[in-house]
């Protein structure tokens, strides 16, 4: 099936894809260059694994399994490939955001730094533990075939748009980030004086925030949505008559029991018949 504005939303993917590259490559050339690289010892070199993780997964790798539905080059799949797709590019987010915070939690351990008292802190460990509520959520509904169909219909929207309350916070939440680290970071030059590392992190912000507007966009147009499979049957879960059928399935099924039920009703009106002939023929 043909997609509308097929170049529209090609141009817009390209587009999402190259600010999301650059955004990763943008923080690890900030950790790498300006903040003394990686490591795992308790020290800022831990500290750094913050950053890179975050914007990896809570904001990469989530926009692309966000849109994942929407490429059109996947709608000759099966939905439940697509499903363990977007499951799998949010449990690979989900495990590079639980390390990320391990790694400020150790660093701020060994520092002596107080745990948890900015609103970043706040907000970030929130939006991680909503995440994992989320991605539980959709795998024990919608991948399991455990959930009856009534409460699938009822949660889709609730998924939809908690995915994407979600996305928009990990979007701001890594803002506030960068800003709070170069707050702290900066003081010898000052953070005001426009260093070099402090107009390279801002044009990091700006790239997250540009990425997340370009998949806000793309998930939002109902004309890339991913078309209905014509002729599934949704069946119960302990495998018993189909609860619903779509389309033309619908029809052909109702034309089917009628023609099914005239068959009947003519073989009981033949049946009289023929036990006369056979009688007649005793």
């Amino acid at each position: 099936m043909a997609m509308d504005g097929y170049r529209g939303f090609l141009g817009l993917l390209v587009s999402a894809l190259l600010v999301g590259f650059l955004s990763v490559l943008f923080t690890l050339i900030w950790v790498l260059h300006y903040r003394e690289g990686l490591g795992w010892d308790g020290s800022a070199l831990e500290f750094n694994w913050h950053p890179v993780l975050v914007v990896t997964g809570l904001v990469f790798i989530q926009g692309i399994a966000i849109i994942v539905y929407r490429l059109p080059w996947t709608w000759k799949c099966s939905k439940l490939l697509m499903k363990c797709i977007h499951a799998g590019l949010n449990a690979i987010a989900a495990i590079l955001a639980i390390i990320s915070l391990v790694a400020v939690f150790d660093f701020h351990n060994a520092r002596s730094i107080p745990n948890m008292y900015s609103l970043h802190s706040w907000i970030g460990l929130t939006v991680v533990i909503l995440y994992i509520l989320q991605l539980l959520l959709g795998f024990f509904t919608f991948l399991l075939p455990l959930a009856p169909l009534s409460l699938r219909a009822f949660l889709m929207p609730v998924h939809v748009y908690s995915g994407l309350l979600i996305f928009g916070i990990v979007i701001a939440t890594a803002l506030t980030g960068v800003t709070e680290k170069l707050f702290f970071a900066l003081t010898k030059p000052a953070y005001s004086t426009f260093p070099p590392e402090g107009v390279f992190t801002n044009t990091l912000g700006l790239l997250i925030l540009v990425f997340g507007a370009l998949i806000f966009w793309i998930v939002t147009r109902p004309q890339w949505k991913r078309p209905k499979e014509p002729n599934s049957v949704l069946l119960q879960p302990n495998g018993g008559t189909p609860e619903g059928v779509e389309g033309s399935m619908a029809i052909n099924f109702g034309k089917s029991d009628s023609e099914s039920n005239s068959e009947a009703a003519a073989r009981k009106r033949n049946l009289p018949l023929d036990e006369a002939g056979q009688r007649s023929t005793m």
